[in-house]
């Protein structure tokens, strides 16, 4: 026979157990009014926090039954949200990654996720809401089996708002790192005006890192023709510098130009732009053309870098 205080201690974890699960609506068909799962958004959400990763890494992270995994993977293919290929160290391993479809779904589920979250803590005074707080970190403490894994960034569909960050960063930054004047602000918020207004959703896109909630990076792809997909404004934050986003955000445009049907990339840069250089060397770009010119308060020279896909 249990010992009472055990028992009385068992039926308070389950109680608190069945009282956040309706509260947060866990037990709902699809979590947040979304089509996944629990599970399946716990998928989701892995996908997204790694550039790319396995079935058993998954199962290993999140300690499903690898059965059960295959299925949610072998769903989330035929709709298109992730991508396989074989990996190079294991070939009895793919390497999954969520596809551009994949990233908006799972950006659509972490937006309602943290309106709904922030929508129960609106309910509380600030004094309740940092008890709360304080109260899930003790039970994170006291029931976590390992420190959680830390996870320097997510890549993301643009939101409403982000086109202005786009914009002052680059003015920004440009200014303090290289002397560039307010001229060059204004080309890119021309061109971020355009992507808004032209947007062509099956063959254009634009990526945001975001780390910590704030954002540290973005990248454009667009339309330069039928074959040619054009990069734009790739900018990684100083204080995210270092992390590979740049890499990262790379070669989700090459990934999409090719999902999308164009055979060559090209982009426009200067070759005082080194770190952005090494990154489009490393992505196997090659240097097409090269000018000197004045602009943006300089003396620059501009490049055309291409490479087929």
């Amino acid at each position: 026979m249990l010992d009472p205080d055990r028992l009385r201690r068992i039926e308070a974890v389950r109680r608190f157990s069945r009282f956040y699960t309706r509260k947060v609506g866990v037990l709902h068909e699809g979590l947040l009014g979304s089509p996944f799962s629990l599970a399946e958004a716990r998928v989701v959400y892995e996908l997204a926090h790694h550039e790319t990763t396995t079935a058993n890494e998954l199962c290993e992270e999140l300690e499903l039954d690898a059965g059960y995994l295959s299925r949610i993977l072998r769903g989330f293919e035929q709709k298109g949200l992730i991508s396989k290929q074989p990996s190079p160290a294991d070939a009895r391993q793919n390497l999954l990654a969520l596809t551009a479809e994949g990233q908006e779904a799972f950006a659509r589920l972490n937006d309602r996720s943290r309106y709904e979250i922030g929508a129960m803590l609106d309910t509380l005074p600030d004094a309740d809401q940092e008890r709360l707080v304080d109260a899930m970190r003790v039970v994170e403490d006291l029931l976590g089996e390992r420190p959680p894994r830390k996870v320097p960034y997510i890549l993301r569909p643009p939101r409403p708002g982000d086109m202005g960050w786009v914009i002052e960063r680059h003015g920004t930054l440009y200014a303090q790192e290289y002397g560039w004047d307010e001229s060059f602000e204004a080309l890119v918020a021309e061109i971020a005006a355009g992507f808004l207004r032209n947007y062509d959703p099956k063959r254009e896109r634009c990526w945001i890192a975001e780390m910590d909630g704030r954002n540290v990076g973005s990248v454009f792809i667009v339309k330069a023709s039928d074959d040619v997909a054009k990069l734009r404004m790739l900018i990684v934050d100083p204080s995210a510098r270092g992390l590979g986003i740049g890499h990262r955000l790379v070669d989700e445009c090459l990934r999409f130009a090719r999902q999308a049907g164009y055979r060559r990339m090209t982009l426009w840069t200067n070759s005082i732009l080194l770190a952005a250089r090494g990154i489009y060397v490393k992505a196997g770009f090659e240097l097409v053309a090269s000018e000197p010119y004045h602009s943006f308060g300089k003396d620059l020279v501009s490049e055309t870098w291409e490479r087929d896909l």
